[in-house]
């Protein structure tokens, strides 16, 4: 919150502009977070039946939109938001011509136009650990409001483990992550998965569920 004045909304000029700048800059093929196959972590939790068919589902920072059009090709109500107009473009254009259906739109993480529990499911992928550090607050609240009760949340991040150029300037520890959601969240899985090769990034996962009572008091 800002000091004496109201908590702020949305992300800042400065990273509007850089986001829009980097898939303007950059074909998004050639962006070294581009997949064209789905999250291995999403995939799990659909397999595994902790997202389940036909819930209404929103990937956070969708990118190009490998998730998105993954959600929709096994029966989810699939909406994506990025604060790129150029990863929009890109994953509007992939689903037209796939034959998929789904919405994406620029949107800003940390200022959802959603309505309050609109969703049964949220994705990200990779845009957590983007945001200022002052910031996460902010959208572990946006989050828990677009989710209904017991909704569930899968998320994944660089750990603090991955000590390789490649990923965020800052990497979140567990216990960072789990201070920054545990009073709306309940965790139900955390992994880690470390580096496979040289260059790669070590990944932490969970999968958490929008609580629907307080958290109850330390004791």
């Amino acid at each position: 919150m800002t000091p004496g004045g109201p908590r702020r909304r949305g992300s800042s000029a400065e990273d509007r502009a850089s986001w829009k700048e980097t898939y303007e800059r950059t074909p998004y093929e050639e962006l070294p977070w581009f997949d064209p196959d789905p999250s291995p972590h999403l995939v799990r939790a659909v397999s595994e039946r902790f997202l389940v068919p036909p819930a209404v589902t929103l990937d956070v920072g969708c990118g190009a939109g490998s998730n998105v059009l993954y959600l929709a090709r096994q029966g989810f109500e699939s909406h994506g938001v990025d604060l790129s107009p150029g990863a929009v473009r890109a994953a509007r254009q992939r689903a037209q011509a796939s034959g998929l259906t789904i919405d994406v739109r620029e949107g800003d993480a940390l200022d959802l136009d959603f309505p309050e529990g609109r969703f049964g499911g949220v994705n990200d992928n990779g845009c957590f650990h983007t945001l200022p550090l002052d910031r996460r607050g902010d959208y572990a609240r946006e989050i828990a409001r677009v989710l209904r009760p017991d909704g569930a949340f899968v998320l994944s991040w660089v750990g603090r483990e991955s000590i390789g150029i490649r990923g965020p300037p800052h990497r979140p520890s567990l216990e960072e992550v789990t201070r920054t959601f545990e009073d709306r969240f309940l965790f139900v899985r955390t992994a880690f998965h470390p580096a496979e090769e040289e260059g790669a990034t070590s990944i932490y996962e969970a999968w958490l569920l929008r609580r629907s009572t307080p958290q109850p008091p330390p004791r």
